[in-house]
């Protein structure tokens, strides 16, 4: 996993590639380089860490930075070879006239790698990218394109490449299959990059390469072909991004400016979606008749992370309003475990980036199995959008920080208004229908309530903060709220939580409640508020502090817990929402209390684009 962005044009080549590392930083932040053909030669830097040490080690170099032509760079997050400044890309030939970057994995790199050492070639890094770099230098007789075309069925794995060669200047190679790839068209300058954040500066048009395409680009030319070295046409797709989207504003960080777009990018999900005469919802792009829809019988949820929490969330809905059985997988494990997939089963991937590896692998297997696909994601022409065929956008703009804040609370819309759809095409009356229509357009004026309570909640994680174990709990529809306000807390303060079902307290997980674990109770007023109630009075028994997320003037739940985080009353489905805002809130403020890289997290990356 990483970022990737390259540069051809007649403007100085390294302050673009620089700033392009910053706005993908969120995909890997081990280390970065990058690399520029200039006079006849390849001047490169690379530095461990973060961009900005990179970017101080090229500007202490004389003349590096007014470099103009083309260039390629690279922000790693390491899969293969520690992270250190040999292990960093771009990675070169013997001779240093050939650079690489790449993302993915190669799985057969050893071999290859044997294979080269073999015929006297010396490695300089432990990485399986550098063998990319060595097979184009050995298949490379004067044309770049042919030799990069020449090697790729070799490769066993996932790539999306850039190359560049000192006998080409001004021309930049790029290929991909399994990892993406995007190239930018400008006037008189192209770029490519692994996603759109950092080419939303220079132009708005831009060409998302498919598995098995190879181009040749230029300042005034892009020249796409297959590995076959047929010419492809692809679709020139137009980026409705604002550019300030990416940028931070005068937020502290990313996550906080994400955390308070939330009001924004929930009614951005809602609008036009909504049909309150039918009390129905409007989902043009599953592209599915009334019969089709009523013929469904199953559905199959799958995603990773907060997508698959979200996912929980959704089958809830599916199930108690839609009155069909759903089940939510793992997509790593719904590839490998041989699913049964039945006709008439309807199944939904949810990613934000659309670029998971393993829930492209579902997709696939889904598609192989003869299921119905309609994805949920948020970035327009990815390659879970492509392959699935049919589905919905968020439309929640660009997502920078690597927890997921806004992409979360938009899937969980979209898997009500999916679920109000499929249920007024079964059970639901029209007066229910029009009632939860109406609950969703307020979720974002509850959000707002939840944003304007930031200080009180400051407060509370200030309180807490250095303790190193929480328990978060909850039931029904809150139960996946629990599981993500865990995965906020563990994934941005280093805090071991934990996420349970409140039923299963007492089958073990009360064992390890004293003092020093505080837990978390989603204790909202809705079906279900007696029993955690009673998880609430376990938890103070073993002398645990209870932080509860409880309904604006509960007394009852004011009365027994150490601190409230209160949320705006609001229906059993539409609960889920508010009440993650508030635990990412919770999450923000103590990683921030605790010193914490909020938006990169250690160890994480955004997107995960390899398995």
């Amino acid at each position: 996993m990483c970022g990737i962005i390259g540069y051809v044009g007649k403007k100085c080549t390294a302050p673009i590639l620089i700033d392009g590392l910053k706005r993908l930083e969120y995909r890997g932040y081990d280390s970065a380089g990058l690399a520029i053909v200039s006079d006849g030669r390849i001047a490169s830097e690379k530095a461990v860490g973060k961009v900005k040490r990179m970017e101080d080690a090229a500007l202490a170099q004389p003349g590096f930075m007014k470099l103009c032509g083309c260039g390629i760079a690279h922000t790693r997050w390491a899969t293969h070879g520690a992270p250190s400044e040999v292990n960093a890309h771009p990675h070169f030939n013997m001779d240093h006239t050939i650079a690489v970057v790449h993302n993915g994995i190669i799985e057969n790199y050893q071999d290859l790698r044997r294979r080269l050492e073999a015929k006297g070639c010396k490695f300089a890094s432990q990485t399986d990218s550098e063998v990319i770099a060595h097979m184009i230098s050995e298949a490379y007789q004067g044309d770049l394109l042919a030799a990069t075309a020449a090697i790729l069925d070799q490769l066993n794995g996932t790539y999306g490449i850039a190359v560049v060669s000192s006998a080409q200047p001004g021309l930049i190679v790029v290929a991909r299959k399994g990892s993406p790839i995007v190239i930018g068209l400008g006037e008189g300058e192209n770029l490519v990059a692994s996603d759109v954040s950092p080419l939303l500066p220079h132009t708005r048009q831009v060409i998302y390469l498919e598995d098995g395409d190879i181009a040749a680009i230029t300042a005034e030319k892009v020249d796409l072909r297959s590995v076959k070295n047929v010419p492809v046409e692809r679709e020139v797709a137009k980026i409705d991004w604002d550019a300030g989207a990416a940028e931070k504003g005068n937020f502290a960080h990313f996550m906080l400016k994400e955390i308070f777009e939330q009001p924004e990018s929930i009614a951005n999900a809602i609008r036009g979606r909504v049909d309150h005469e039918l009390g129905s919802a409007i989902l043009n792009g599953m592209n599915l008749s009334p019969r089709e829809l009523a013929q469904i019988t199953h559905i199959v949820i799958a995603g990773c992370g907060s997508s698959m929490h979200a996912g929980l969330v959704g089958e809830y809905y599916f199930e108690d309003i839609a009155g069909i059985s759903t089940s939510v997988e793992q997509a790593a494990e719904f590839r490998y475990r041989n699913p049964i997939i039945e006709p008439n089963t309807l199944v939904i991937p949810i990613s934000q980036s659309g670029e998971t590896a393993d829930t492209i692998a579902a997709v696939r297997e889904a598609v192989q199995k003869g299921a119905i696909v309609t994805a949920i994601c948020n970035v327009v022409g990815s390659t879970i959008a492509r392959e699935a065929g049919r589905g919905v956008y968020l439309h929640a703009g660009p997502e920078i920080s690597v927890a997921s804040t806004k992409a979360f609370s938009s899937q969980v819309v979209m898997l009500l208004l999916f679920a109000l759809r499929l249920g007024r095409n079964r059970r639901f009356s029209r007066s229910d229908g029009m009632l939860l229509a109406n609950e969703i357009e307020r979720i974002p004026e509850l959000v707002r309530e939840v944003l304007a309570q930031a200080p009180q909640i400051e407060k509370i994680a200030k309180r807490y903060a250095h303790n190193e174990n929480f328990f978060f709990i909850g039931r029904g529809c809150l139960y996946p709220a629990a599981l993500e306000g865990a995965l906020k807390l563990k994934e941005i303060s280093y805090i071991h939580a934990e996420g349970y079902h409140a039923a299963e307290l007492k089958h073990g997980p009360i064992s390890l409640l004293d003092e020093h674990h505080p837990v978390v109770a989603l204790a909202n007023d809705i079906p279900g508020k007696d029993k955690i109630i009673g998880n609430i009075q376990e938890c103070r028994a073993r002398r645990a502090p209870v932080i509860a997320v409880a309904t604006r003037g509960d007394k009852q739940v004011l009365e027994m817990a150490d601190a409230v985080i209160e949320v705006p009353p609001c229906s059993r489905f539409v609960a889920p929402l508010p009440t993650a805002v508030a635990l990412q809130l919770l999450a923000y403020y103590t990683a921030v209390e605790r010193g914490c890289e909020v938006d990169q997290p250690r160890n994480l990356a955004k997107s995960v684009t390899v398995e």
